[in-house]
């Protein structure tokens, strides 16, 4: 009988670890549904592929929001552009998707005309943008939507992923990318990642006084055929961060990365539409800033302040256009950065 009871004790042992076993796994399910919010028709959530009667898609396009309150109309926009027409029988699939946060984009977005289902996705990890179902739903999508965060940890967590390649192909197919504030600027050629800076990131003062420290970049991210050869700034009459575009601007021409370099610097409330042929409509409460840099910079070291003559500046205004693919040769005003300085106000 004391023989038979360590025997006991091992298998009440096992028993216990089954039961942590299974409640952390019940617990790791609960937390990856939690982090799904959904809302909307589910009969067209997984059509098939050699099967699938919906119309083709009216883009790709995209929408570029500066932070903010969001500018509602400029997603009804997007979503629009995917339908065919403000006036389509059709209607879109639209995923948001995060790092952080919640599902507050889910009624907004479904409240919209055209909307059959949308769903946000938090995904936190490159574990969780690797999985085949996050894969699917992106892909299956008709418009994603990416919310205001942190830029840097989106790249860190979603570059180089099957998240991405869903991204790219629900924009090859002719769907809709939007974002707003670090969802907007991961959508440019030239990503300024703040992966080396504070959370807030660096700013034009800093910036401007050395254009080396602390601001790194991130290429070969999405690619949009309408956004080359460009960076795209936010939050931009706000935190005045003109300076700020012009030394990332500065820098792409100086590191060699390009011999032109258009920035576009959406100010909050506001956001720059691209349709399909690359021209742009802004919509909102303020201004977009279109700044061209074509020459090499005059002193762009580290530890010395920039200097940079005639930036070429286009400042276009809600209801406004602007031809990424034709850019204009004139109606813009010009600004020079001498030793940190912009030599009058370029707003």
């Amino acid at each position: 009988m004391t023989k038979a009871f360590p025997s006991i004790a091992r298998r009440l042992k096992n028993i216990g670890i089954k039961l942590l076993k299974m409640g952390t796994f019940l617990i790791t399910r609960f937390i990856e549904n939690w982090k799904r919010y959904f809302l909307g028709d589910t009969v067209d959530v997984h059509p098939s592929p050699s099967n699938d009667i919906r119309p083709s898609l009216g883009g790709p396009v995209l929408s570029l929001g500066g932070g903010g309150p969001d500018v509602d109309d400029a997603i009804q926009w997007m979503i629009n552009q995917v339908r065919g027409s403000s006036n389509s029988n059709s209607k879109v699939n639209v995923v948001v998707i995060r790092t952080s946060g919640n599902h507050d984009y889910n009624r907004l977005i479904y409240a919209m005309k055209g909307v059959n289902f949308v769903e946000t996705l938090v995904v936190s990890s490159r574990e969780e943008a690797n999985k085949s179902e996050i894969f699917e739903k992106v892909r299956n999508a008709d418009v994603v939507f990416f919310a205001g965060g942190d830029q840097c940890q989106y790249i860190r967590n979603w570059k180089d992923t099957k998240l991405e390649t869903a991204v790219k192909s629900v924009y090859l197919k002719g769907g809709g990318v939007g974002g707003t504030s670090a969802g907007a600027m991961i959508q440019s050629d030239c990503v300024y990642d703040a992966c080396a800076s504070s959370e807030k990131g660096i700013e034009t003062r800093d910036a401007l006084e050395d254009p080396y420290r602390d601001i790194t970049f991130t290429y070969n991210f999405f690619n949009w055929s309408n956004l080359k050869g460009t960076i795209v700034d936010t939050h931009f009459d706000r935190r005045e961060r003109m300076g700020r575009i012009m030394t990332f601007i500065a820098r792409q021409i100086k590191d060699g990365v390009s011999s032109s370099v258009l920035g576009i610097a959406v100010s909050e409330s506001t956001s720059v539409l691209v349709d399909k042929n690359g021209l742009v409509k802004v919509m909102g409460r303020g201004a977009a800033y279109f700044v061209l840099g074509n020459h090499q910079p005059e002193v762009c070291e580290p530890r010395k302040p920039l200097t940079f003559s005639n930036y070429k500046i286009w400042k276009v205004r809600s209801g406004d256009t602007f031809n990424l693919r034709n850019r204009p040769t004139s109606g813009y005003y010009l600004r020079s950065v001498k030793r940190g300085r912009i030599d009058s106000n370029p707003y």
